[in-house]
Formats: structure tokens, sequence, C-alpha cells
């Protein structure tokens, strides 16, 4: 028992100690992130890749967007404000990522609320190879082929009590991608591995695109790091920190000063922060 205690512990502190490592390879590296987003939180999320040490780009015409995933480390898939004119642009732009060996990050927005939507989230994902899919219980539970009671773009409590360690590993599983299910507690899984995080605020509910901001920063560190567990784990731990220290300095203030400083607090977390502050567990 003492074994494997000690073994899980040793293993997560690696864990922690990788995805630290990796806000600094960020800022060094400085990679592009494409990010066909919507117009609600395309500022934000901008912001938030600027912040960790990303350049974003956000080019969502046809004429234009496959070449700028061209020249690109990542691309970002958001299907938030969702029209007909961005989903040609989508599927091309994440043909063209999966022909250059260019990591694709899908944030299923508001999957299960409407027949359109549904379409859509399904169609990427069975014309592209996604390498990290983030959303809410409810929009991967959708994901997963379970009955979903999405509330527009947030998860709904009647999900709350689902199994999300179990949908996150059976969702990787069937489309070979690390998923991540954000919200209260943050759950991570691939084929073999499943972690929780259990940093955060529940204020960052509060405000509108913290998880469109959380599959920014994701992408910024995939775009740089070898293993796409690791830096699914080092973006939603980054951001869940964040959200703690903007509450720490400005929850007091209101959402709007709280928004501003959960971008401040990304654009100052560092290696020893995440190391410090970081909680992980075994899932």
């Amino acid at each position: 028992m003492n074994d494997s205690i000690e073994k899980k512990t040793a293993y997560i502190d690696e864990l922690i100690k990788a995805a630290s490592e990796l806000t600094v390879s960020v800022r060094n590296q400085v990679p592009l992130v494409h990010q066909i987003t919507n117009y609600v939180t395309v500022n934000d999320c901008a912001n938030a890749t600027l912040a960790v040490g990303g350049s974003p780009v956000m080019a969502d015409d046809m004429d234009e967007a496959e070449d700028i995933t061209a020249i690109s480390s990542a691309l970002v898939i958001n299907i938030g404000t969702l029209n007909k004119r961005t989903i040609a642009s989508m599927i091309a732009s994440g043909k063209q990522a999966n022909k250059l060996g260019i990591p694709v990050i899908l944030d299923p927005v508001g999957a299960g609320a409407s027949r359109f939507r549904n379409d859509t989230a399904m169609m990427i994902l069975d014309q592209i190879k996604i390498t990290v899919l983030r959303g809410n219980l409810s929009e991967i539970s959708f994901i997963a082929g379970l009955s979903a009671s999405t509330r527009g773009v947030d998860a709904s409590e009647a999900d709350a009590g689902l199994d999300g360690a179990a949908i996150a590993r059976e969702t990787a599983a069937r489309y070979g991608c690390v998923t991540a299910i954000t919200g209260a507690v943050d759950i991570i899984a691939d084929g073999t591995r499943c972690v929780t995080i259990h940093n955060g605020h529940p204020m960052m509910s509060k405000v509108t695109g913290t998880g469109c901001m959380t599959t920014a920063v994701t992408a910024a560190f995939t775009a740089i790091a070898n293993d796409a567990f690791t830096a699914a784990a080092a973006g939603i731990l980054a951001m869940g920190i964040a959200g703690e220290i903007a509450f720490e300095k400005h929850g007091v203030s209101g959402t709007a000063s709280f928004r501003t400083g959960l971008i401040d607090a990304l654009s100052l977390i560092d290696q020893e922060t995440v190391e410090k502050r970081g909680l992980i567990n075994e899932g």
C-alpha cells in the first residue's frame, strides 16, 4: 500500500513539474495559435493566448483559413457562435492541420443543445482527427453518445451525477484523443491515463468565456508539447490557478474586475506558481 501511494505521488509530482516547465517553454517559443472561434469570447481568447506566451490569429474566412493553419503551431475549432460560413473553414482548416501534423483542439460549445450544433460537432469529429477535446460535462456526454441535458452553452445541473471520469475515458478511447472535461473538478483522460485537477474558483462560472479561454490556453501548450495529455493538464492547471489568484486579488470587486484579473494572473503565471499551487489527483 505504501509503495502504491509513493508511486502515485511520484507520478503526480512528475506531471505537475512537466506542466510547470511548459509555462516557460511556451513563452520561449511563442507558438502561433490559429483560432476559428466565436465572436462572444474571441477577444478574451486572444488575450489569454498572449498572456501565457502564445501568438493568436483569428482567421475564419474560407479564402485564408487553410493558409493560416498551415503556418500555425496549433488549431482551435470552437463552435460557440456557429454559422454555415465558418463550418466550411473549420473543416478545411482541420483537414489541413491533419495533413501537416498540426494539433487540433476542439471546443464543442453547446453540443447537445440543437440539431444544427449537434450535427456539426459530430461532422467535425468524423472528418478531422482531434488532438484535444475540451468541454463541460454535458457537452462531452453528448459527444460520448449519452443522454445529456445541455443548458445552452453551460453544463446542466441534471448531468452532475454522471460519471465524468468514465465518460472522459470512453470518449478519449473512441476518438483517439485527449479528453478534458472542465468544471468544479476538471478531468483529463487519454487511452491509458486519467487525472483530476482541483484548482479554480466558482466565480469562473460567472464570467463569459472562461471555458473558451481554457481551450485557447490549452492549445498554446499543446502547440509546443510532445505529449498532449501533459499539455492539457498544463493549460487547465494554468487557468484554474489564475482563477484562484484573480479571486484573491479582485473577487470582492465583482465579476468585471475578476475577468481582468484572470488575464493578469495568466500573464504572470510561472513554473514556481504551478508547482506550488497545482492540485492533481489520479482519476
